[in-house]
């Protein structure tokens, strides 16, 4: 290497030089994170060379540099496929080809690209983003906050956030468009130095957005999440608004009989046979189960079904939730003469007919699930009297704070069990679990608000909220590393991508337009992923779209209209959920029925019914406009032979006059 590029040995040294396609082959084997420079000369990198060392040096441990000079070790660089004009930049990963390196030849960029080489390009590299303002060290902030007094709307995030990612362009332009009125920051607390700010601005999820003015937490973000919806609320700002009430569901009109603390005896005493809800009207599997249960409290009454469908409001009647031991929601419990018999566990309205039609009591329910302290595991479970004597003696140690009920504990759980195995052979590691039903003091201590709660203990001290991945990876590369996690591993966004939840649903990624046309009869729901409604009609919607065969007719899409915004405005949709019906690639009617699956299905079989009818009309009238052809015809036919008839009497007529006529003559 020419003494130009060695003004630094000790740097240059940490830049292999490669000129045998064996180096190359062993360096791929043993370097997981590996950058080459394909050169064309030395001379063609002197520039840059220095900042190569750099990253070199600040990598070290994490990446590797290699340099190859194509002019001198052609045969090598013919062999590799590669031709620079100047220099190129290329990635392995694993031993495999990556991507070619694209970003800025700069120390930062560089690095940002090493430490996640699969991740997107950053934010502040975007030459979109140039008027956000980009924090990347722990005060940076606080000094930014300090010397500009200007109002402030900051953007706590995390590169691997999908609604984050969908924000960002948006932001970028709200930050362009309010530029000298006022600031938007953007700050990746994904990263190590910046997780403190996590703590201190209590952020639990991604994206969150705080306004700030003279420097101060103001309140958080209230308005819309696109630019225009930023740019009007940074130009009137203000605290989020309150959500409306919902109705309360004794106030709505149906045939469910809702009972109260004090009535509750006295109205099922009257009653044979009585099924009773007992709900909370923040649950969302109450809701789901409200429509149905509604409609078959109707058919009991229009049908003459003995019994009735009760509701009691658990957060209200705490007594008589209390008495029938009531300790999760829906619990549905049947009653005859006011006497408590037994619980009734299904939800739907066929199950709840077929039932109060002929009520048996169910099968005893399967036996409870082993505590996890009593399944064999390497997760150390952890009491009120062992936490602090366990934790002290483990350099690295993450705490799971649970509930035995909880759904995301119980998917977690085989997950943080499977890599406690990979990590037992390391005595400075544990994983370890908190039963919070039971230790409630050790988890009030901790400040345990919901679950599952991870957090991190070195020596038992320092804790530090985990909001990692909840994958056996996940687990074991931050136990790994505690101290410097990997950037790429995902940790717990406010809400899942709304497209994940939707990709079950036939017609979700195809185009609109197309879709409508290619199928006879098509009923899509237009919806937005923050929506009450439009979450609690999926389940419902997905498992109606499930029961239609492949080859059927009949197809239900979905669009999100906060990705499709053009869609949505053109067919005219203003609220959500919006069902609308479409036939041969038209807009039909819009859907008016139940939300749940047989509502779907029943609509669907209405259609048919009223296509059925509609070409049983049509056939009618062919058939009566053949008769009248036929009539015409027939009657066409007598006229002509009348005609015929005529016309052969009047020849008949003149004949017998000029006969009469010669016969005079001759006399």
């Amino acid at each position: 290497i020419p003494c130009y590029l060695q003004a630094n040995k000790k740097k240059t040294d940490l830049i292999i030089k490669v000129d045998d396609f064996k180096d190359f082959k062993k360096l791929l084997k043993t370097k997981t994170n590996l950058l080459v420079i394909y050169a064309q000369s030395d001379k063609s990198v002197s520039q840059s060379w220095s900042i190569f060392q750099n990253v070199a040096n600040e990598i070290r441990g994490k990446g590797t540099l290699a340099f190859i000079n194509c002019g001198e070790e052609k045969k090598l660089c013919k062999k590799l496929k590669v031709s620079p004009t100047t220099f190129d930049i290329k990635h392995y990963k694993d031993g495999e080809f990556n991507k070619d390196y694209d970003r800025k030849i700069s120390l930062k960029s560089m690095l940002n690209f090493l430490l996640d080489p699969t991740g997107d390009l950053p934010w502040e590299e975007d030459p979109t983003a140039q008027d956000v303002v980009h924090i990347d060290t722990e005060g940076g902030l606080a000094k930014q906050l300090k010397k500009n007094k200007s109002p402030h709307l900051v953007m706590f995030y995390a590169p691997w956030c999908g609604y984050c990612k969908r924000l960002k362009p948006d932001y970028s332009a709200a930050a362009t468009e309010m530029k000298g009125q006022a600031v938007l920051v953007g700050i990746d607390v994904d990263k190590p130095q910046l997780m403190s700010l996590r703590t201190q601005y209590n952020i639990t999820g991604f994206p969150t957005l705080y306004y700030f003015e003279n420097g101060k937490l103001k309140y958080p973000f209230g308005g819309e999440n696109n630019k225009d919806g930023i740019v009007s609320w940074l130009k009137n700002p203000g605290p989020p608004k309150e959500p409306e009430k919902e109705a309360e569901w004794s106030d709505e009109e149906s045939d469910v009989v809702h009972l109260t603390d004090e009535n509750f005896q006295e109205s099922l005493d009257k009653e044979s046979s009585a099924l009773v809800m007992f709900y909370a009207p923040w649950c969302g599997h109450c809701k789901q189960m409200k429509p149905g249960y509604t409609e078959a409290a109707a058919t009991l009454k229009s049908d003459n079904i003995p019994g009735i469908l009760a509701a009691v409001d658990a957060t209200k009647h705490r007594k008589v939730a209390e008495e029938f031991k009531v300790k999760g929601f829906p619990s549905v419990k049947y009653f005859v003469n006011g006497k408590y018999e037994y619980d009734f566990n299904e939800r739907s309205k066929e199950k709840i007919m077929e039932f109060m039609k002929d009520p048996k009591e169910p099968p005893p329910p399967p036996p409870p699930e082993p505590k996890w302290e009593e399944t064999e595991s390497d997760v150390i479970h952890l009491t009120e009297d062992n936490f602090k004597p366990t934790l002290k003696k483990k350099k690295h140690a993450l705490v799971m704070f649970y509930a035995p009920w909880c759904g995301h504990c119980k998917k977690a759980k085989p997950e943080y069990m499977a890599a406690a195995s990979k990590l037992k052979k390391d005595n400075k590691v544990a994983l370890t679990a908190v039963d919070c039903t039971t230790q409630s003091g050790v988890c009030s201590a901790h400040d345990v608000s919901g679950y599952p709660t991870f957090k991190y203990f070195n020596y038992g001290k320092n804790p530090q909220v985990y909001m990692g991945g909840r994958v056996e990876a996940d687990f074991i590369s931050f136990m790994k590393d505690p101290l410097n996690p990997n950037p790429g591993s995902q940790q717990a966004e406010k809400a899942a991508d709304p497209k994940d939840d939707w990709k079950e649903i036939t017609g979700y990624e195809n185009s609109f337009n197309d879709y409508i046309k290619n199928n006879k009869n098509v009923l899509v729901m237009f919806y937005a992923p923050w929506c009450g409604h439009c979450k609690n009609a999926k389940p419902e919607y997905q498992s109606a779209a499930d029961s239609i065969l492949p080859a059927s007719e009949n197809k239900m899409a979905a669009v999100d209209c906060t990705e499709h915004k053009e869609i949505c405005g053109k067919e005219d949709v203003k609220g959500y959920p919006t069902i609308k019906f479409y036939q041969n690639g038209q807009f039909s009617k819009k859907f008016s029925g139940s939300r749940n699956k047989q509502g779907f299905l029943d609509f669907f079989k209405q259609e048919e019914k009223a296509a059925d009818s509609q070409t049983d009309k049509k056939d009618s009238k062919k058939k009566d406009s053949k008769k009248k052809d036929s009539k015409k015809k027939d009657s066409k036919k007598d006229k002509d032979s009348k005609k015929d008839k005529d016309s052969k009497k009047d020849k008949d007529s003149k004949k017998d006059k000029k006969k009469g006529k010669k016969d005079k003559e001759e006399l």
